[in-house]
């Protein structure tokens, strides 16, 4: 807080959430408690309660709702599951509200900022919304402006969600067990990197200052628009095109559909490579080509890093994967983990065979061209990570980030190159040191 009107407003705000919060938490969550006392919960039950009381408090919940389902090394996989219906697509601010937002983070009136800007949004989300506008300039941008108060209503919301957690673990020590404290340090410290648009802008240029290094010519990210942007709102370009899943659309922009695939995967295998450093949300909308022929990377609200000991670990899972070798998988899970347990790979492989046949079975629909089954998958990743964690492995997020992204390119590989095979030759994506 800079200000004593800052200090005044969060406290009012944070009255206000708190009666809120608190008056769902009574009619949702006590209930959830009594479940909890009595010993043996249903957790789908209580999974239900909780997705319906984050639906109802908005904001910080559906994100948490939405961290937890792309978590499912960390989560019991009823709420995995039961959190997919947590979509961050809520009712649009009034214009006036994010007309006042701009004016005041930007330090000027609308119409002497920007040459024109668009009333209706582009898109809506509990977070931001996005609108499309013109500089003076005349250049063609989108401005990504923080719902009123979000910042205020998450700082309240993390004040109750660390009392819920230790609450829960006294009551109910299988959640201490479960490292629940360790998990909601993780997903603070997650979404208040993903409400600082300046962050957002400095891995945007994180990415380009890649892409210039290694000489990239075939992709491009948004230019960020400094002088238009803060804390709170973010300009960037304007990018035209089409997600890269959309291949009677591709056709208008390339006569090569597989070359454009493949080049974006040589671009994002090598950035994991060569940085360590991951579009971690590179899902259709957030990467495009564009009118000129050139890969567009957008939306860099969520990103993953990676040190060289979990890349060699990955390289090993995913060519395990790819050639039907349960021994390199479970050597891969071993070469990630930190703690250097001594856990032996050949007995871990074993115990990981019934889970392995699923993950092959998830691969061989994709490769049928089947819808992809996110819930399955999740499944897997939670029988996984119980098994590791029984033989003394400790998975880092990061790999179920990096699963995931893959099995999301995976799918689109299946469908415009299916000669490729993703997981045994992602190692050559990859484009040598920069």
């Amino acid at each position: 807080m800079d200000s004593f009107s800052e200090i005044v407003s969060f406290g009012l705000h944070s009255s206000l959430r708190v009666a809120h919060s608190s008056f769902v938490f009574s009619t949702r969550l006590l209930g959830i408690l009594a479940k909890l006392a009595k010993g043996e919960p249903n957790h789908r039950e209580i999974a239900i309660s909780l997705r319906e009381a984050f639906s109802q408090l908005g904001a910080t919940y559906i994100k948490l709702g939405q961290f937890i389902a792309s978590a499912p090394s960390l989560f019991p996989i009823e709420y995995v599951e039961e959190m997919q219906a947590c979509l961050d697509s809520v009712r649009p601010v009034q214009f006036r509200e994010i007309k006042s937002s701009v004016e005041r983070e930007l330090g000027g009136k609308l119409e002497s900022l920007f040459h024109s800007f668009e009333e209706t949004p582009l898109a809506s989300a509990s977070i931001a919304q996005v609108h499309a506008a013109v500089t003076k300039e005349g250049l063609d941008v989108v401005v990504k402006v923080q719902r009123p108060d979000v910042h205020l209503t998450l700082k309240t919301d993390m004040q109750i969600l660390g009392i819920l957690t230790k609450v829960l673990e006294i009551i109910a020590p299988e959640f201490k067990k479960s490292g629940l404290t360790a998990m909601f340090q993780e997903f603070q410290i997650s979404i208040l990197q993903e409400i600082d648009f300046i962050q957002e802008a400095k891995n945007i240029e994180e990415f380009e200052a890649y892409l210039l290094k290694a000489k990239e010519t075939r992709a491009r990210v948004p230019r960020v628009y400094h002088t238009l942007s803060s804390k709170k709102v973010l300009t960037m370009e304007r990018f035209y095109g089409v997600p890269i899943t959309d291949e009677k659309g591709l056709k208008q922009f390339t006569d090569n559909p597989r070359k454009i695939l493949s080049d974006a995967l040589e671009i994002w295998f090598s950035s994991l490579s060569n940085q360590g450093f991951f579009h971690a949300d590179v899902h259709a909308g957030n990467l495009m080509i564009l009118k000129d022929g050139n890969i567009g990377f957008i939306d860099f609200g969520i990103v993953g890093r990676i040190s060289p000991k979990i890349w060699r670990g990955l390289m090993l899972f995913t060519q395990g994967i790819g050639i039907s070798e349960p021994t390199l998988v479970a050597k891969g899970l071993v070469e990630m983990d930190s703690t250097d347990s001594g856990v032996n790979p050949t007995l871990l492989a074993k115990e990981l065979d019934s889970v392995f046949n699923e993950l092959e079975s998830v691969y061989v629909h994709l490769t049928e061209n089947e819808m992809f089954d996110e819930s399955k998958v999740n499944r897997i990743m939670f029988d996984m990570k119980e098994i590791a964690e029984k033989n003394g492995l400790k998975i880092p997020r990061e790999f179920a980030l990096l699963m995931k992204q893959m099995l999301y390119f995976d799918r689109y590989v299946k469908s415009m190159a299916p000669e490729i095979n993703l997981f045994r030759d992602s190692q050559n994506f990859v484009i040598g040191k920069t």
